[in-house]
C-alpha cells in the first residue's frame, strides 16, 4: 500500500519510522544470510540439525558477524544456515519469508541471490533447489506486492567447470525469475578471471552478469570482473577508490556499484562505518546503490542502513532518493518492466519525498 503523503519540510533529519515508509529497492541480498532465526530453529528440528544456538534471540546475536577478522570469517557464519536450507519446504518457506520481511521494509523490487549448489547436500539436485525457491519468491510477490528475482552464483573457490554448470542453470530459469548471474565467495587467491567462460555462456543467453570484487581483494578484482568478465554491476566494489582511474571508468560509464556500508565494515574492506567511501563516491557521481547483503549476519534493514547513512555520514533525503533511483534503473529487468518500476518508485519520490531527479 502506499503511504500517505509525508511532511518533507520536516525531512532533514527523517526518523526511522518515515525512512521504513520510503521506497527502496535491494539488489545485493543472500537468501542464506538474511533468514529469520526462528525459521532456522524451527527448521533445524524438522531436519535434525544442530545448531550453535537453541533460543532465537541467542541465535540471532550468534550469527551476526560484528567481529570478524575478515571475509574469509564473515562468510563461515553462513554454515548455520545454509545446514538448515536442504528440503524443497525449507527453501520454499526462506524465500517467502525474506521478501514478506523486505516488503514490510518499503522495498518494492529485490534481487535475491543464492549458490544452488550449496543446498544439495542431502540429495535434492539443482533444478529442485531452484524449483523450490522460485516458489517462494513467485508467491511471496503475489501476497506482498514486492516484485523479487533471483541471481543465481557459483563460488570463486568452486571449479570453473560448476561455474559454467550454474551459468547454464541459471539461464534454463530466465523464464521462472532468474534475471543474472554472479560469482561471491572469498576474493583473495580467487580470480574471477578464471571464471570467464562462465560469464561469457550468461551474457551470449542474455542473462544479467554482476560479480563480487572490490571487498575482500583489491581494484584490481574488480578490473577483472569488468574486463574479463564483462560483468554489468559490480557487487560491492567499495575499494574501487583505490585506483583513482578506475573510479572515473565506473563514473564515466555509469557502471553501478551494489554497495553494502555495514557489511563493508563488518568483512573489514573498510575499517570503519565513518570512513566508508558509499558518500563521497556518490558525489562524485559513481551510480550508487544500497543493499544490505545478509539481513541476518550483518544485523540491519534497509532502513537501519539509510538510518545511519543520514545520522552518520550526512545523507540527505535527497541522496537516498538518488541511490534508490540508482538501483531502479540498474535492475535486470526487461526494458519495459523497469521502465515501469523507474516511473512508479520515481512518482512516489518525488510526490512525498521532495525528490529532485
Amino acid at each position: 500500500m502506499t503511504p500517505s503523503p509525508l511532511n518533507v519540510n520536516n525531512l532533514e533529519q527523517p526518523s526511522a519510522d518515515q525512512l521504513r515508509r520510503m521506497p527502496k529497492v535491494e539488489l545485493h541480498c543472500h537468501l542464506d544470510g538474511s533468514m529469520r532465526p526462528e525459521t532456522m530453529l524451527e527448521l533445524a528440528r524438522e531436519q535434525n540439525v544442530a545448531l550453535p544456538r537453541s533460543n532465537p534471540e541467542e541465535l540471532r546475536a550468534y550469527m551476526r558477524a560484528d567481529n570478524v577478522s575478515s571475509l574469509e570469517d564473515y562468510l563461515a557464519r553462513f554454515e548455520a544456515t545454509i545446514s538448515v536450507l536442504q528440503t524443497p519446504e525449507a527453501l520454499e518457506r526462506a524465500a517467502y519469508e525474506l521478501v514478506q520481511d523486505v516488503s514490510k521494509d518499503g522495498v518494492r523490487y529485490i534481487e535475491v541471490r543464492n549458490a544452488p549448489r550449496l543446498n544439495t547436500r542431502t540429495g535434492l539436485t539443482e533444478d529442485e533447489v531452484m524449483d523450490a525457491t522460485m516458489r517462494g519468491l513467485a508467491r511471496a510477490e503475489s501476497d506482498s506486492g514486492t516484485v523479487a528475482r533471483f541471481i543465481a552464483c557459483s563460488l570463486r573457490q568452486w571449479s570453473p567447470e560448476v561455474s559454467v554448470q550454474t551459468a547454464e542453470l541459471a539461464v534454463r530459469y530466465m523464464d521462472r525469475g532468474v534475471v543474472g548471474f554472479d560469482i561471491a565467495g572469498g576474493e583473495a587467491g580467487n580470480p574471477a578471471g578464471a571464471h570467464a567462460a562462465a560469464f561469457l555462456y550468461a551474457r551470449e543467453h542474455f542473462l544479467g552478469v554482476t560479480c563480487h570484487a572490490g571487498e575482500g581483494d583489491g581494484p584490481g578484482s574488480i578490473e577483472q570482473a569488468l574486463f574479463l568478465c564483462g560483468a554489468y554491476r559490480i557487487g560491492h566494489g567499495v575499494r574501487a577508490g583505490e585506483n583513482a582511474e578506475l573510479l572515473s571508468f565506473l563514473r564515466d560509464r555509469q557502471i553501478p556499484l551494489e554497495l553494502c556500508p555495514t557489511s563493508n565494515v563488518q568483512t573489514r574492506a573498510v575499517e570503519s562505518f565513518a570512513e566508508h567511501p558509499v558518500k563521497r563516491y556518490l558525489d562524485y557521481g559513481i551510480a550508487v546503490t544500497l543493499n544490505t547483503d545478509n539481513r541476518l549476519i550483518s544485523g540491519i534493514t534497509l532502513t537501519s542502513e539509510f538510518t545511519r547513512l543520514v545520522r552518520e555520514l550526512g545523507f540527505t533525503v535527497d541522496d537516498l532518493a538518488r541511490c534508490v533511483m540508482n538501483g531502479c534503473n540498474a535492475a535486470f529487468l526487461p526494458l519495459p518492466e523497469r521502465e515501469k518500476l523507474v516511473a512508479r518508485i520515481g512518482t512516489e519520490l518525488r510526490r512525498d519525498w521532495a525528490y529532485s531527479g
